[in-house]
């Protein structure tokens, strides 16, 4: 299949609003996908790579060669170029290789792929959608394939399973050890109080929401084995988690926890610090992690995934020390859940997990059993540049760059950008404010304007970032609301910033 198919059925699904119908152009084109490429082609349309990172980033792709007229590389043909990015490790031969890619491909080609490396294709194939479309092409029931996904983690290689041996090979997939499932995630709710109403039950677990690194730890006998959330084996680089499961007494054992660095008092490093040194792959361990695990996929050979979260949370305590284990309550008073909440972030940590009792394990889902808590921090920023959109935005200015007041030297310091919480009203609206205030050409990228706009911001922490001048950046900043009634010299400032890096 060329990757002008892909790029077309791309534009074709962002242009739709109604979900069917996006459903509808991602099935016809899985229809024709041949059974070697079915893999790249779902991962490419979900805005992923076989291959996970590249090592590719902004600069990278900056000033592509001049496009084709004519659509001929195929989807085997890319991912060979990426299979080839990847193993190099000269940034000057990433460069070039890439270049050498985009130069194969036509205007519409190198827009889709530069869109899907930079994670900006927002065009609404999310999992949900290219689960429906993978059934509705495979005519397997999504049950099925939502199942093996549990299972397997990655849904281009279940995805590519429908299409190639229908249910049959869906059920082929199992927990296995040694190769992770996707992780379950959780909704979210204001406070402790709300989150109880959320899940409808009595009593509920209330746990530390750490902020660390997700990580799910895998034992077959003498052999460990770590992954991320996202599927990534990070085992040499977290060898005190290794050893800490090889000292269970269970030889067969799959658990789902975080790491996380401490400062000698029990209180988090920044979570920078963790990310890095979880990345880290000298073997230096130079900052030392501790785990916390918080449930348990499979205890001494036993899959536990279809049980209650109280039995996994028995089967954690019967197989790992308590000192590896989450903080947590079982309570149905709220107002104890609340005073719960308010210890954890006293103590740095994110917030709470709560969790209701009797759910089983639903991997790769958002849930409406786990409700997480966390504390907002919101500051009044200022617009200086704004990014053309893409996709569903294509003709709004959609991402944000965002600075804070420096009253030292009288201009604003930027910490990242964002086009979270953006409605069609707002931007719409900010489309009209924003090219107002254009300090500069419009028809580029990016439109730099003039810093009048004044937005509040919620993030969830600040974070150590030499991608930024100030050195720091917002973790999920999100847009709340424009504040027309403040001036731009009544912003935040960067001194406020700086104080919640920790």
């Amino acid at each position: 299949m060329l990757l002008i198919d892909l790029a077309r059925t791309s534009a074709a699904v962002a242009g739709e609003s109604a979900r069917l119908a996006k459903i509808r152009h991602l099935a016809e084109l899985l229809g024709r996908v041949g059974p070697g490429e079915a893999e790249i082609a779902i991962a490419y349309l979900t805005g992923e790579l076989p291959q996970r990172q590249i090592g590719v980033g902004y600069r990278t792709l900056q000033d592509p060669p001049e496009p084709r007229q004519v659509a001929t590389a195929t989807l085997s043909d890319v991912d060979a170029y990426f299979d080839r990015i990847k193993a190099e490790s000269s940034r000057t031969a990433k460069k070039e290789l890439a270049h050498q890619l985009l130069g194969l491909l036509t205007r519409q080609e190198q827009s889709f792929l530069t869109r899907m490396l930079h994670g900006e294709l927002r065009q609404g194939a999310l999992d949900g959608v290219m689960i429906e479309a993978v059934a509705k092409a495979s005519g397997v029931p999504s049950a099925e394939v939502r199942r093996a996904l549990m299972l397997r983690g990655w849904l281009p290689a279940v995805g590519a399973a429908a299409l190639t041996g229908g249910v049959e090979r869906l059920r082929a997939f199992t927990l296995e050890v040694g190769r992770p499932v996707a992780p379950m995630l959780a909704q979210s709710a204001p406070t402790v109080t709300a989150a109880m109403e959320k899940i409808g039950a009595g009593r509920v677990a209330v746990e530390w929401k750490l902020d660390g690194v997700r990580v799910q730890a895998h034992r077959s006998g003498s052999v460990a084995r770590v992954f991320t959330r996202t599927l990534d084996d990070i085992t040499a680089q977290v060898p005190e988690l290794v050893e800490a499961v090889l000292a269970l007494p269970s030889e067969d054992i799959v658990l789902d926890g975080e790491v996380i660095a401490l400062r000698p008092d029990g209180r988090p490093q920044p979570f920078q610090v963790t990310a890095s040194r979880v990345a880290t792959k000298t073997g230096v361990v130079d900052v030392p992690l501790s785990v916390f695990f918080f449930d348990a996929l499979r205890v001494g050979g036993a899959d536990l995934l279809d049980l209650p979260y109280e039995e996994r949370h028995q089967a954690l305590e019967a197989a790992v020390p308590a000192a590896l284990i989450a903080p947590r309550i079982v309570t149905d008073d709220a107002e104890e859940g609340e005073t719960f909440f308010a210890e954890a972030v006293r103590r740095g940590q994110e917030g709470v997990v709560v969790k209701a009792l009797d759910i089983p394990y639903a991997a790769g889902r958002r849930g409406a059993g786990w409700v997480k808590v966390k504390p907002r921090h919101t500051f009044d920023l200022v617009v200086l540049a704004v990014e053309w959109g893409s996709g569903r935005r294509q003709g709004w200015l959609s991402n944000l760059h965002l600075g804070a007041r420096d009253p030292e030297n009288g201009g604003f310091v930027m910490l990242g950008k964002t086009f979270k919480g953006l409605t069609d009203e707002l931007l719409t609206w900010q489309t009209e404010q924003l090219l107002r205030l254009a300090d500069g050409p419009t028809d580029g990228w990016v439109v730099t304007v003039k810093p009048e706009l004044v937005v509040e911001i919620a993030f969830d922490g600040v974070q150590r970032s030499t991608r930024y001048p100030g050195g720091m950046a917002l973790r999920f900043a999100r847009v709340l609301r424009y504040r027309p009634d403040k001036r731009a010299d009544e912003a935040d400032t960067v001194d406020q910033v700086r104080e919640l890096l920790t």
